[in-house]
């Protein structure tokens, strides 16, 4: 059909958000290497147009709360140099321990990282 499969737009939404992490100071990396995992427990996506293929993408990433045990974040995608929303979507992740696979708070470091961020 000459348009970007819907189920490509959850990569986009995890790439953003690996990015906006890292840029915060929070790498996957590093809080599996401390015993944490983020599962997605909720996605909800809303496409209001077509990406096309090769077509440059901007994801938007917002983080509008501080995280407790649940992450929810927000996106917006958009073709590079274009206003028209392509696609808004939210996500949830859980911080949960890897080895008991159960819910566990946000590390501190991680709240640090999002207090400045949030308070900015």
């Amino acid at each position: 059909m000459g348009v970007v499969y819907h189920t490509h737009y959850l990569d986009y939404f995890e790439a953003g958000r690996t990015e906006a992490l890292r840029n915060l100071g929070v790498s996957y990396r590093s809080l599996e290497e401390q015993g944490l995992i983020m599962p997605v427990v909720n996605v909800d996506v809303q496409y209001r147009g077509p990406a096309h293929y090769d077509d440059l993408l901007d994801i938007t990433v917002r983080f509008e709360e501080m995280p407790s045990v649940r992450v929810p974040i927000e996106y917006a995608v958009r073709r590079r140099d274009e206003s028209p929303l392509l696609a808004s979507g939210h996500t949830t992740l859980c911080f949960m321990d890897a080895d008991r696979r159960r819910p566990t708070r946000a590390p501190e470091a991680v709240r640090t990282v999002f207090a400045d961020a949030l308070s900015s």
